[in-house]
């Protein structure tokens, strides 16, 4: 017709429709479109459409004005006035731009369980390249991605057990003949809850097994439930909590958990999460059951007078599985299995959360895990075979299923990241069950793919490779019915992918970035504002000062993030007790400025301190641990210096079709503690195919290891040295390598230094374009004690590749030579520790002392200790390792140089032996002709 104005449709793709578009963005873009068109079709009446997206089925088109659906999907929050789940009272920081407040969902993928066909236990995947997938995301989570966000006052929740240790102590109101519970006041029994009677076979549900009890609330507290656990070995246990949840509870019961490091206490919201573990936070407690250093004691003072408080069980630890499947449990620490098993264990209901399937355990394993996040909310978002089940009540804001897929190249390169979600739910509706779009899903991808690839391309490889978005039903992306997201951060098959992902940096800093992209969704989803949470200090000095201690850092910048700047910082205490018990560190006493005055510890006691920084966002972790103690007499106290820093993969080998892991050469340096090691790489033929996960070809690895917790690096070892300084009498103080080096301390002010080196050397970057990192001796450290030892120091160093990692450093070997007096005759793969003296004149031992070459979790396994020998005739071998009589220590003239650390040797009594045989040596100037050379 004429004076009509054509009409031109523009079909867009799927993939531009996948976007989120929010408010306007659509309208503008179709603006911009028109422009555009009329440009060559003047008056043209421009339409525009996106195709369906996957599921590919949906392959309509739609209005693409249709498509700004996607408003911001509030998260859960909590209603005006109402409590978290659990907060702690008297935390010296609170964030206001953090996550406080926020209740996550997350979880490492699969876990050990029963093969039904097979009628045993194994892993849901293949061990390959010393690790399984099952294990590898837990040691992201646990040591990384949930402290992150806690620490930014989130309260996480995860459907498998969080605490590797494996011993259990479990203190109910059904055991009360046992005295380990107590009560005061008018208690009442209030129903069902915990009974400890494993193993839980079937679907038994240990939280109908037993009774709970309950008191009404008053202002002052005049009822008191006490838990007193026996607990079976010193060490680190996660305190957990349970009770019946009631409309008519408190929101804030009281509980006061007293352990090694002092008391701490929490407010829990018990009109939620009831008949379940809730967990308060992981503490040290001493082996035994005194009352007054173990317990957990529940008042009934609350600020609601006449509403109840409850009482159920208590425990401390991860344990041992116990539920029972195919007539036997796993007999594996609960921390291992699967998530089906937990959730048994944790009360959760079987046919709508870990029994759904009805088949096997494996499909209910990675089904359950969604329906879980169901029920924790409950209605109307509760599991997808009862909606309406009221659940535990916790108002989850968003979930995370943290895998590493499989996937190989043969080129080098990384299989890198997929991200998962699915904008339809189990009812193929695309809303929430309130009738929010299920489009938040891909927004969090998109956040997620922001800060996770972009902060893995700045620092640790810049081609890293982005896969894709999926769109697919995937159980653990599609059953959640609030916000989730799948990561498949890398591919545990693939061995450039793998070296990677065993290094305890890269996993820090990944787990940053999903931290940081969970806050970035939640606040854009709630028009807040998220503020990242600092890095943790360095450069710190502890030393005296007018009968004070005086402690200093210096804040870490973050070249990522600009507002991850600190405002003050969190200084946590730690002092050794009189009865030699274990001694944990306190609450942290928030501090302005970067040092703080203290008082001293008492006379022969170690006082251990540690630094967090802290912003609106949240508090970082804390920086390596330092040290003063006052000895016996008055002489000026010795400086020990921390220089140990790496944490590293194991060595990386490719030499054509040979290429993997080899722990025999260097197995690494876990960064606090090791869970994610199965065992030594077998198979290093990259043309050996997979053939089932028991015989998975290339990359195949060992099982001796699996299930144990290993020891790294704590950056906790000047206490050691400090116990055994202490025992000869001598006062001490500390500093970080990095504070020595930028010349922060006066080292001519002390007789002696201690050089902390343990299993510092040279590490190369995984992308050969950067890089290595950890040099034992870097050019302002040697120029530091060049000065010092010129001047008349006193040198102590320890650390298993003092000489080795010297050996490409034509300058450092002149160091070693000139200032420490030796060098590096050879390294060897030790296999008994022992060392021996060999000139009980110098370094009388007393017995024969052994450093560890074992697995432990207390102490750290050396590896390939250095043969060092005298680099003159001044010096004197006086100690050997017992082995194969290589030399192990060295005197000379202002010098003691240990070819093992001292911190690795197990026995106290040993190490403070050796110490005080290397302080006579140094002070009396020993060092004689005669050197083995």
């Amino acid at each position: 017709m004429p004076g009509t104005p054509p009409e031109v449709e523009v079909r867009l793709s799927a993939e531009l429709g996948a976007l989120v578009w929010r408010e306007g963005e659509a309208t503008a873009f179709e603006a911009r479109l028109s422009e555009a068109v009329q440009e060559a079709i003047p008056d043209a009446v421009v339409r525009a459409f996106v195709e369906g997206t996957v599921p590919t089925d949906d392959r309509t088109l739609r209005p693409l004005a249709s498509l700004a659906i996607a408003a911001p999907v509030p998260p859960a929050t909590l209603p005006p006035g109402a409590a978290p789940l659990v907060r702690r009272i008297g935390a010296p920081h609170v964030p206001e731009a953090g996550l406080e407040g926020r209740h996550l969902a997350l979880w490492p993928s699969h876990g050990w369980y029963y093969e039904n066909s097979l009628d045993r236990w194994e892993w849901q995947r293949a061990r390959v390249f010393t690790t399984v997938e099952d294990l590898l995301p837990f040691a992201f989570i646990q040591r990384h991605l949930a402290p992150m966000l806690e620490r930014a006052g989130a309260n996480v929740l995860i459907p498998r057990e969080r605490d590797p240790q494996p011993n259990q102590a479990i203190v109910d109101n059904d055991g009360r003949a046992d005295g380990r519970y107590a009560e005061r006041g008018r208690w009442r029994r209030a129903g069902d809850g915990f009974a400890h009677r494993p193993p839980y076979r079937g679907t038994t549900n240990p939280f109908t097994l037993g009774t709970a009890r309950s008191v009404q609330a008053s202002g002052e507290a005049n009822a008191e439930a006490v838990w007193v656990p026996e607990i079976p070995e010193t060490g680190d246990y996660a305190v957990y909590v349970s009770y019946k949840q009631e409309d008519g509870n408190v929101e804030d019961a009281r509980y006061a958990v007293r352990h090694a490091g002092g008391t701490t206490r929490f407010a829990v919201n018990q009109t939620m999460g009831g008949g379940t573990w809730v967990y308060l936070g992981t503490f040290t407690f001493a082996r035994g059951a005194d009352a007054g250093a173990a317990s957990v004691v529940l008042t009934n003072a609350s600020a609601t007078p006449g509403r109840t408080v409850s009482a159920d069980a208590v425990r401390f630890g991860g344990g041992m599985g116990e539920v029972e499947r195919g007539g036997s449990t796993s007999g594996r620490p609960r921390w291992v299995e699967g998530a089906r098993y937990y959730e048994q264990f944790a009360g959760f209901p079987d046919s709508t959360v870990y029994a759904v399937s009805g088949e096997n355990d494996y499909k209910d394993d990675y089904q359950s895990r969604g329906e879980w996040v169901n029920h924790l909310r409950g209605a109307p978002y509760g599991p997808t075979g009862d909606r309406d089940a009221r659940g535990l009540g916790i108002p989850v804001d968003l979930s995370l299923a943290f895998h590493t897929d499989a996937g190989r190249t043969t080129d080098g390169s990384v299989i890198g990241t997929l991200l998962i979600y699915n904008t339809k739910g189990m009812d193929t509706t695309t809303v929430f069950p309130d009738g929010r779009s299920r489009r938040a899903n891909r927004r969090l991808a998109e956040l997620s793919r922001e800060d996770i690839v972009d902060d893995l391309r700045a620092n640790w490889k810049t081609d890293w490779t982005f896969r894709d978005y999926w769109n697919r039903p995937y159980s653990e992306a599609t059953r959640p019915n609030v916000p989730a997201l799948l990561l498949e951060l890398l591919s545990h098959h693939n061995p450039t992918d793998m070296r990677y992902a065993l290094d305890p940096r890269f996993r820090h800093d990944a787990s940053r970035a999903i931290y940081k992209s969970i806050g970035r969704f939640l606040a854009e989803q709630n028009g807040t504002r998220f503020v990242p949470q600092p890095l943790a200090p360095t450069h710190l000095v502890a030393t005296f000062s007018g009968g004070n201690v005086v402690v200093s850092w210096m804040p870490q910048v973050d070249p990522l993030e600009p507002l991850a700047r600190p405002t003050q910082y969190v200084l946590y205490r730690r002092e050794d007790r009189r009865d030699g018990d274990a001694s944990g560190w306190d609450g942290g006493t928030l501090v302005n400025g970067t040092d703080v005055t203290i008082a001293p510890p008492a006379r022969g006691r170690v006082l251990s301190v540690r630094v967090a920084a802290v912003n609106s966002g949240g508090e970082s972790e804390p920086s390596e641990a330092l040290a003063v103690g006052i000895g016996r007499d008055d002489a000026a106290p010795i400086l020990v210096v921390n220089g140990f820093d790496r944490t590293a993969a194991p060595a990386f080998v490719s030499e054509g079709d040979w290429i993997g892991f080899d722990r025999d050469l260097d197995e690494g340096v876990a960064d606090g503690f090791d869970v994610n090691t199965v065992g030594d790489q077998y198979e290093f033929d990259t043309t050996v195919p997979w053939v089932d996960d028991d015989q998975p070809g290339h990359g195949g690895s060992d099982a001796d290891l699996e299930t144990l917790v290993l020891a790294g690096n704590t950056r906790d070892f000047v206490a050691v040295h400090g116990r055994a300084l202490l025992a000869s009498g001598r006062s001490f103080v500390s500093a970080s390598d990095e504070a020595v080096m930028d010349g922060l301390v006066p080292l001519a002010a002390f007789p002696v230094v201690d050089l902390v080196m343990g299993e510092e050397k040279t590490t190369p970057h995984p992308d050969s374009g950067r890089a290595p990192d950890f040099a034992v001796w870097p050019a302002a450290l040697r120029d530091a004690l060049t000065t010092y030892a010129r001047g008349g120091g006193r040198i102590f160093a320890s650390g298993a590749y003092l000489g080795s990692d010297a050996a490409e450093d034509a300058d450092a070997q002149v160091f070693l030579s000139e200032i420490l007096g030796v060098r590096w005759r050879t390294g060897y793969a030790a296999v008994t520790g022992a060392v021996e003296s060999v000139s009980p004149a110098l370094l009388p031992l007393g017995s024969e002392l052994a450093y560890n070459v074992d697995n432990r979790r207390d102490v750290y396994r050396v590896e390939a200790p250095d043969g060092l020998v005298p680099a003159g005739p001044r010096g004197t071998v006086a100690l050997r390792y017992s082995e194969n009589s290589i030399s192990a220590g060295v005197v000379a003239p202002g010098a003691v140089t240990l070819g093992f650390p001292f911190e690795a040797i197990p026995d106290a009594d040993a190490r403070q032996r050796l110490m005080a045989a290397i302080l006579r040596a140094l002070e009396s100037g020993a060092g004689r002709p005669g050197a083995d050379r």
